[in-house]
Formats: structure tokens, C-alpha cells, sequence
């Protein structure tokens, strides 16, 4: 029956999510509809005393619709199709007390926490739930995605989530530099790092997360848009020269960068196993021969006027000024969206 149970559930949810409600009425009709297995004696014996059914004429047993009855590794099946925001506010910890445990206690479920905001949620994320769902990954908690995030969770996080392994952030405008150097020692196992229009965090954090994290392989780190200040004594570099330090990353993804050649070139002299990088609107790297000849190493490569159809993020229209404001003054971070289908 369990075997039945996974494979009946997956084929009827895959490849699109299905909600709470349509997993319950799923479970319901797999234990209404399938008849009972083995003999007489197993199926009744599979019943609680006060929940059996009188036997038909025939001898079959009409299966009862014990929800309580299901094995836990059915409903761990089950249960990892659906989102933590599904699981925290939907119905399937009120079905009954086993499935509540289960939800509420069970750290398997709360190993990978995508909190990220997305067209169809009809509840509110708050920091508040976030930490709620770490708590119950019970220090097993490996990936956390979210957004709106705070230094203060970032310190929570780092507390219960000590084998985290892939953090990103999102529009986490109030993370500052001293937040994240605080929380970033802490997570000496994460090999992938995502900073997306992160307006507080810049400048030499970037070595900081080198140094603590030795085992990153992917870092991604997306801009509204890209603004370039182009009076003379402006180093463009900074946040390049810090990159170069993440000398086990595999993967690079930069956006809306404004580093030149130089730190192009630094990061392709330090990171020698990096085989996948995303230079998409770093309008001022220019391919030229000695930097083709660098990346002729790199597997696949997205050029600064590549195509941003499978960019998840909207995009500003370039800038450059001889303002000495940075980006993080300006205002275009308060309007830029994430889109997520």
C-alpha cells in the first residue's frame, strides 16, 4: 500500500503543485477506493477497533479512511511537494493529530526552506514564519531562500541552521555589511550564495565571505540594474577583487556588475575551477582578445549583451553619471520586482 500511495500521489502531482486541499482529497480517495490487501484477518487488523466496519456478504472489508493510519514516509512523500508556507498555514496540519506531528515535528521536511514570494501565495511571509520553519528543521536545516530578510534573522539562522549549505537572499534591504560578516563566519559548510538586490550589502564583505566560506561553488549577485560612476578616482573593482577571493567557486553569476577587465581578469586568475559565469548587463567588460583567450576555459559564459529572457528579475535601463552617488542611494531599489512564475 505505501508503494501505491507514493506513486499514486506523485503521478497525480507531477509536474505542477497541487494545493493542500487537492492533496487531501487525493489521499482521501486513494484510501476510499483501493480494496484491502491480504487476508481478511490482515485487513481487519489494520483498523482500530473503533472504526471497523461491519464485514459485506461477500467477506470484503470496507477500507476505512483512517488518515492517521498512513505510514510516515508515505507522507514525507507527499508532504515535500507542497511549500513551507503550504505547510505552516494550509490544512494538512489540521487533518488530524498525526499529520500536525508530523508537519510540526518531523525535520525532514524543513531540510530545504523556500520562503521566497511568489505570484500565488495567498499568506503573507513574515520574519516571524521564517524563523518558525527553521526551528523545526531541529539544526538540519541545509538551504534557506527567502527575501525581506534582517541581520537579525541572518544571526537566528546561523544559530539553528549550522550545516546550512545554500543561503539567498532576495531584496534583503535590511541586511547591512556588519550583519552579514557577523552571520557569514558561521556557515563554514555553504557552497552556494545568492545576494539579489541586496542594496546594504558591498565592498570588501566579498573577501569576508571568501575567507569564511572556502567551500563556496556558487555565488550570485544581481543589481536592479547597471550603473556605472565614471569620474576617475571611483574604484570600479572593489567588489571584484573581493569575488577573486571565492577561489573554490565553479559558478559565477554577476548582474548589473561594474567591474571592468581588470577584475574580470582577477577573478579568472583566482577562481581556476570555475567552469560557468554570467557577466549579463556588466556593460563595462569589453571582450577583448586577452580576455577571450582567459575564458576559453569557462564551459558555458553569458556575455554583457546576451539575451535576459530567463532572467527572473526586472530590469532597469543602464546608468552612467559622473554623480559620486552610489547605487545605494538611489532610488530605482525600491521598484524593481521579482517576477517568479
Amino acid at each position: 500500500m505505501r508503494s501505491d500511495l507514493i506513486s499514486y500521489a506523485h503521478k497525480a502531482m507531477y509536474p505542477r503543485r497541487t494545493s493542500l486541499w487537492g492533496i487531501s482529497g487525493l489521499l482521501v480517495q486513494f484510501l476510499c477506493t483501493r480494496p484491502p490487501i491480504g487476508p481478511r484477518e490482515y485487513a481487519m487488523s489494520s483498523v482500530p477497533f473503533r472504526r471497523r466496519r461491519r464485514l459485506r456478504r461477500g467477506g470484503e472489508v470496507t477500507p476505512s479512511a483512517d488518515w492517521a493510519d498512513l505510514p510516515i514516509d508515505a507522507l514525507l512523500s507527499v508532504f515535500h511537494k507542497l511549500e513551507p508556507i503550504e505547510l505552516m498555514v494550509g490544512s494538512a496540519g489540521r487533518v488530524c493529530r498525526s499529520w500536525r506531528r508530523v508537519v510540526r515535528d518531523e525535520p525532514e521536511l524543513w531540510r530545504h526552506i523556500d520562503m521566497r514570494v511568489k505570484k500565488d501565495h495567498r499568506h503573507p511571509i513574515d520574519e516571524g514564519m521564517a524563523k518558525e520553519a527553521v526551528r523545526r528543521g531541529s539544526g538540519r536545516c541545509e538551504a534557506f531562500w527567502g527575501e525581506d530578510a534582517t541581520d537579525h534573522f541572518l544571526v537566528f539562522l546561523a544559530e539553528h541552521a549550522p550545516t546550512l549549505k545554500s543561503l539567498r537572499l532576495i531584496s534583503s534591504n535590511h541586511i547591512s555589511n556588519e550583519g552579514l560578516m557577523v552571520a557569514i563566519n558561521k556557515f563554514p559548510m555553504l557552497e552556494e550564495l545568492e545576494l539579489s538586490l541586496c542594496k546594504n550589502v558591498f565592498g570588501k564583505v566579498y573577501e569576508v565571505i571568501g575567507k569564511a566560506c572556502p567551500r563556496l561553488r556558487s555565488f550570485r549577485l544581481s543589481y536592479p540594474c547597471f550603473y556605472s560612476i565614471e569620474y576617475a578616482e571611483y574604484n570600479k573593482n572593489e567588489e571584484a577583487m573581493g569575488i577573486a577571493a571565492m577561489s573554490a567557486l565553479c559558478s559565477l553569476h554577476l548582474f548589473g556588475s561594474e567591474l571592468t577587465n581588470k577584475g574580470l581578469t582577477a577573478i579568472l586568475d583566482n577562481c581556476t575551477h570555475l567552469e560557468h559565469l554570467d557577466i549579463r548587463h556588466c556593460f563595462n567588460i569589453y571582450m577583448d582578445t586577452a580576455l577571450r583567450a582567459k575564458c576559453s576555459r569557462i564551459k558555458t559564459m553569458k556575455l554583457p549583451h546576451d539575451s535576459t529572457k530567463d532572467y527572473e528579475f526586472q530590469i532597469g535601463h543602464p546608468i552612467r553619471t559622473l554623480s559620486r552617488k552610489t547605487r545605494r542611494d538611489c532610488a530605482f531599489y525600491g521598484s524593481i520586482l521579482q517576477i517568479f512564475g
